[in-house]
């Protein structure tokens, strides 16, 4: 009988996918990751992750299945806090969840389940596993989930062929009705708990609130540049070479305190991110404003009217080769080759036409339509029709 740990979230979507396990023969065992410890930066004052463990516990024992919790809080700050601080710092936005993956649950958590004897990692994602046989040997595919709504194959863009042999995920056939009914029908406890909204594991943080214990609050301008600003004219229509169209169309306005007018105050630049809407608590304008980009440096935000302005909308961004990851590594591409993919740039965004290029430093991602607020330190996922075959870190 082959054994499989899952971790049980304390949510629905585990709690279904464990019992979806069992049902199919596998010996289950639950484990419950704590990953934080302070409780000053929650937003409430119940304790999120005691219920979530509590509510785990609780299923555990309605689907007959052994019970514990280990505590990765320390390994939590270290490869997932004070990176996100970091990438705050330099001002990029980083995606927690992402790495959550990479460098948690399919990681750490996976060497203690291996630890266990486990020979397999479960989680409650809805995304699929696929295998194929290539060169007489097996290749793992990561396939987005059934339920459009849902997938949530982009989180885990940044796993290897190694943690996907080793991965199960029971609900990726789903639909969120669906595992919702199944686990009415179990009458679970989760059955009917709402979809957790905090930052991965640690429950309900207000960033902001979470980023300013280390990132010290600093007065500086708010600055609206205008959508006819010349810096967005410049008309070059001639380039030598693919490589240097590319650079041209990703490349990153550099914008200083002349292009535009004060239009408020804010309390950090890090604090802020592209495509920001909210927060920043300057009225009187025709159209809401929005974060155009960030200067960390000399502490400056950088805004324009309306969700159509040019300082949001690019066609292209690049992927630094150390950046950069294949899932499907049979299919990387070499120097000055060149796919046709579709891909997105955040969590839930329909999937986009675009075409990958390889060039010596990194990849570029050329996107048939302007995209809105492309952000560094976000991830771009590539897909070729459900499959999600790289991806990478904004440069």
């Amino acid at each position: 009988m082959k054994r499989v740990i899952i971790g049980l979230s304390g949510g629905v979507d585990s709690s279904v996918a464990a019992y979806l396990l069992k049902k199919q023969g596998f010996e289950v065992i639950g484990l419950f990751m704590k990953n934080w410890h302070d409780d000053s930066v929650t937003i409430s004052n119940e304790c999120p992750w005691l219920d979530d463990s509590n509510d785990a516990m609780l299923v555990a024992e309605k689907l007959g299945i052994p019970f514990q919790t280990v505590d990765l809080s320390e390994q939590y700050k270290e490869r997932i806090v004070d990176y996100m601080f970091n990438e705050y710092e330099k001002g990029r936005t980083p995606n927690p969840d992402i790495l959550c993956n990479r460098e948690i649950k399919f990681d750490v958590f996976m060497k203690i389940a291996m630890e266990l004897g486990a020979d397999y990692v479960a989680t409650g994602h809805y995304c699929r596993k696929g295998t194929i046989i290539k060169d007489g040997k097996e290749v793992y595919q990561l396939l987005s989930g059934l339920d459009n709504n849902k997938d949530q194959s982009y989180f885990l863009c940044q796993l290897s062929q190694e943690q996907l042999s080793k991965s199960l995920f029971p609900i990726g056939e789903l639909t969120k009705p669906e595992v919702r009914k199944i686990a009415t029908e179990l009458d679970l406890v989760t059955a009917e708990k709402k979809d957790s909204q905090g930052l991965c594991f640690i429950g309900k943080v207000k960033l902001p609130d979470f980023l300013q214990q280390q990132l010290k609050p600093k007065e500086g301008v708010i600055i609206e540049v205008s959508k006819d600003e010349s810096i967005f004219n410049e008309q070059i229509l001639k380039f030598d070479s693919e490589e240097e169209k590319l650079r041209y169309l990703s490349r990153k306005i550099d914008y200083n305190v002349d292009h535009g007018r004060v239009v408020g105050k804010h309390q950090g630049a890090h604090y802020f991110t592209k495509g920001q809407r909210k927060g920043l608590a300057v009225g009187g304008t025709a159209e809401p404003l929005f974060v155009i980009d960030t200067d960390v440096y000399h502490n400056v935000i950088y805004t324009g009217q309306g969700k159509d302005h040019p300082g949001l909308l690019k066609k292209a961004l690049f992927v630094t080769n150390d950046e950069l990851h294949w899932i499907r590594e049979d299919l990387a591409l070499s120097t000055d080759e060149r796919m046709e993919v579709k891909a997105r740039i955040r969590y839930r965004q329909p999937l986009e036409n675009a075409t990958i290029y390889k060039v010596e430093s990194g990849l570029y991602v050329e996107f048939d339509n302007f995209q809105s607020a492309i952000t560094e330190g976000q991830f771009v996922a590539w897909y070729i029709d459900d499959e999600l075959v790289g991806s990478g870190v904004i440069s």
